[in-house]
């Protein structure tokens, strides 16, 4: 019996062999028929032969991923797909309820003309010699599809491993072929934030993006309509005021019931909130990163405006603390003491150079900041001599900065508690300590890939010599007082002096000296 021509139209439009054929299971765990939310529909419409995906908590792309990929290897023959998870956990859930799954629930006409041939907990290969594996890394053979998912945790916690998947898994991939890759965001660090960056800007710029190009992908949780909730009794923070105040500046189209639905979210994600839900790309970046030390503390100042325009405030002295890290890495927090608050006025960080390039990089930022000097503390690796000098780099300081102490040696997890102490009477300027305030809310503990948890030490790495030397700030500041600077005294020449004063003969200098 011929098939009808309008449903051989139905099976060769990929739109609706998506939308009608496909049975996944609910976050509640029941059986039903998968259709396209409005995230899945616009990705598929601006589909790119590379994709990177940047996004807001259970939006579904994963399922609709390996739905699409599955589809394909389906219903076109020799097709070649793969999945890369961030764990093997993860990778035998992906294979088990968002591959196998869907396809035994296909029609059983078409499983009948297309039938497994080999299948395991990590692969399914059909009778029409297309194949589907899941790993946490794929280096061997072609693929024509790829999915690599939760790339950005990768980075974070297995930097080598997001090395071999970029040049193992992204090089089996030829030209014109289909890969996606997505995530939240883990800090402004890493080969998926780097991605990111790239195509964003290529985004903005308006560039046409070529097959070797990745397109840039934004999906926010303001644009799903599930996450919204009657505001009746939700209480709006002023903070959080301010915070949605903001977004609707920059036109994001917010409501009563979405900024209700967003609060009480935020009251149990707390600093992890605008990393699994953000408003804006930028946002994602910014936000606190799993294992940092910091994270709440940062989350905390941010909802309290405490990082925005800080400048120095005059008539107060501006002290620095330094790290001298390993390489010769060197770097300075520059902050005020005032009352009730420890004011960050600037930072910077250098490698390679030595302690006079130092010397004249903080007579010439006090110079063109107008800042008077306070103390500088300096931690007990500063004893070291340098080649060429034959001073130890704390002589070679003090010849031009004369109130400079050690900081005292202490424990790190003291230290680390004591900066959580102090990040909360903390300001920052937000421009001038845009690298330092990356450090602090990028520092984290370091990793157990084979036990998969977090060591209880800290991990070693770009963010942690600006946070050493906030560690040091917290371990030195309350042995300085609250206090201003005396304004110097005039010095009156005779030309100055009035009628009065010359008459009186008072006690002035009158720019001669006596005979």
């Amino acid at each position: 019996m011929a098939v009808p021509a309008q449903v051989l139209d139905c099976f060769t439009d990929q739109r609706w062999r998506l939308n009608n054929l496909y049975w996944i299971t609910d976050k509640e765990g029941k059986r039903v028929k998968f259709q396209m939310n409005w995230a899945q529909a616009e990705l598929l419409d601006e589909l790119h032969y590379l994709n990177i995906i940047l996004k807001a908590r259970q939006l579904g792309f994963t399922t609709f991923i390996q739905i699409y990929m599955l589809d394909m290897a389906v219903f076109y023959p020799d097709t070649r797909c793969g999945v890369i998870a961030h764990t093997l956990d993860d990778a035998t859930v992906i294979f088990r309820d968002k591959i196998k799954f869907p396809y035994d629930n296909l029609p059983e006409q078409i499983k009948a003309a297309n039938p497994i041939r080999k299948n395991n907990t990590t692969e399914l290969e059909l009778s029409n010699n297309s194949v589907i594996r899941v790993g946490t890394s794929l280096r061997s053979g072609t693929l024509q599809f790829l999915h690599i998912s939760e790339f950005g945790k990768i980075c974070a916690k297995m930097p080598h491993k997001a090395r071999e998947i970029v040049t193992g898994a992204l090089n089996t991939l030829q030209a014109g072929q289909i890969a996606f890759i997505e995530s939240t965001a883990e800090g402004q660090e890493g080969k998926f934030y780097d991605m990111c960056q790239t195509a964003q800007s290529r985004k903005r710029q308006g560039v046409t993006d070529t097959e070797l190009d990745w397109r840039f992908h934004f999906y926010s949780w303001w644009r799903e309509p599930a996450y919204e909730m009657d505001p009746g009794d939700v209480v709006i923070t002023s903070a959080m005021r301010t915070y949605f105040d903001k977004l609707i500046e920059q036109g994001i189209p917010l409501n009563p019931r979405k900024e209700a639905w967003y609060a009480k979210k935020a009251e149990v994600q707390g600093a992890d909130m605008k990393r699994e839900f953000p408003s804006t790309p930028e946002e994602a970046f910014e936000a606190s990163v799993e294992g940092a030390y910091y994270a709440e503390q940062m989350a905390k100042a941010d909802s309290e405006q405490r990082v925005g325009s800080f400048k120095a405030v005059e008539g107060y002295p501006v002290h620095a603390v330094h790290d001298i890290g390993v390489g010769d890495r060197h770097a300075i927090w520059f902050f005020q003491i005032l009352p009730g608050e420890v004011r960050h006025v600037g930072f910077w960080s250098c490698s390679g150079e030595g302690m006079p390039f130092i010397v004249r990089y903080m007579r010439k930022k006090l110079e063109d900041m107008g800042w008077v000097m306070g103390r500088n503390f300096m931690p007990h690796d500063v004893r070291v001599k340098e080649w060429g000098t034959g001073l130890t780099r704390i002589e070679q300081f003090i010849k031009e900065f004369k109130d400079t102490k050690m900081v005292p040696i202490g424990n790190v997890d003291d230290g680390i508690n004591a900066v959580r102490e102090v990040l909360a009477i903390s300001t920052f300027d937000e421009e001038e300590c845009a690298d330092g305030l990356k450090c602090l809310r990028n520092y984290r503990k370091e990793w157990d890939e084979d036990l998969g948890t977090w060591k209880d030490k800290p991990r070693h790495d770009w963010a942690s010599h600006g946070a050493d030397a906030e560690r040091y700030l917290a371990m030195s500041y309350k042995e300085l007082p609250v206090e201003t600077i005396e304004p110097p005294k005039p010095i009156l020449g005779v030309k100055d002096m009035t009628w009065d004063q010359m008459m009186k003969r008072q006690p002035v200098n009158t720019g001669y000296e006596r005979a």
